[in-house]
């Protein structure tokens, strides 16, 4: 595949059902080796997305190009450059691992040379040399899951889809899991579903967020940070006159917003929130300004907002906006 071609490329997607729309207009492309994290409520269309991906349902409208070829025209050829691990993945319970491997490694037309020290090469990567010769059905839940992350890698597709690949796992097995997806940036081009949001900060390049069948925010989480947020907040613990701090804290920047926290301690001290327009950083200048006769600083921090607080942000305003278009005569 050349590198000028994207990955995944997704125009105007729509999926209805029944007269429900689940996936209404998506667009998106993806390059070679990027790692994107797809995130959404529950119900927001981000499976069905995947399905249609992987050429596992057909879409309404619209078109779907893996590594330039179309899934709807060409469902056989697409699907020989994705690897997919669905949400909650049926696995053989009466298998053993490395017979599984082989079993769907000869599906997908990995030369039999070669199978056999690539099946070696994924269950040392995913780290199930010690149970390659057990039952799937007898294994953990993490285990399993990595089994789906082995067999998804397998024949080394451009493109690897992953529905909740860390769903159920404990936070060492999702360690494990996150350092397995990091390490195939650059070779693959990777889609993940998850809830677990600060997993995808850490893993992932981009982001995309859907709600309600449509795309509400998509980007790098700064990008994201700056474009749904739009500002940025300091918290401090100050002692002193708080009917004067609007007045000394006008030269910094005259439009913060200065909002107290609870009633000020033993000591005198009281928290407070700062929020501001501006993007350049104002640590210095706050911490200057409080060097005033009359008040002590005791902290002062600034806060980084989450993914969790963007995904919120970004899905809270794509239902407001939904709201309005409804009460619209």
């Amino acid at each position: 595949m050349s590198d000028t071609v994207p990955a995944i490329e997704v125009t105007d997607l729509v999926k209805s059902y029944a007269g429900m729309t689940a996936v209404n207009g998506i667009s998106f492309r993806l390059a070679r080796g990027e790692i994107l994290g797809f995130l959404g409520p529950n119900g927001a269309g981000k499976s069905t997305t995947m399905r249609i991906l992987t050429g596992y349902l057909p879409a309404t409208s619209g078109q779907v190009a893996i590594c330039g070829v179309q899934v709807a025209s060409h469902p056989d050829e697409a699907k020989r450059h994705i690897g997919y691990m669905p949400e909650n993945n049926p696995l053989p319970e009466d298998m053993r691992v490395s017979e599984y491997l082989y079993f769907r490694g000869r599906l997908k037309e990995v030369p039999r040379r070669k199978l056999g020290p690539r099946i070696d090469e994924v269950l040392e990567l995913c780290d199930l040399k010690r149970v390659r010769h057990k039952i799937i059905g007898k294994l953990s839940k993490g285990f399993r899951q990595r089994v789906g992350i082995a067999e998804a890698i397998l024949a080394e597709p451009p493109v690897i889809i992953m529905d909740e690949p860390t769903i159920g796992l404990d936070p060492h097995q999702i360690l494990i899991v996150r350092d397995l997806i990091a390490s195939l940036r650059g070779r693959m081009t990777v889609i993940i579903s998850s809830h677990i949001l600060p997993e995808i900060e850490m893993t992932c390049d981009r982001v995309l967020i859907i709600n309600q069948g449509r795309i509400v925010a998509q980007g790098t989480p700064a990008e994201l940070r700056r474009e749904v947020l739009g500002h940025s907040s300091y918290r401090l613990e100050l002692a002193g006159d708080p009917g004067r701090i609007g007045e000394l804290l006008a030269p910094v920047d005259p439009g913060l917003k200065i909002t107290a926290t609870g009633e000020p301690d033993a000591a005198g001290f009281r928290a407070f929130t700062l929020t501001t327009d501006r993007e350049d950083e104002l640590g210095e200048r706050l911490l200057q300004t409080f060097t005033a006769p009359g008040y002590r600083l005791r902290s002062l921090n600034r806060v980084h907002p989450t993914l969790e607080d963007v995904f919120l942000a970004a899905t809270r305003r794509s239902w407001d906006v939904k709201a309005d278009e409804l009460r619209k005569p």
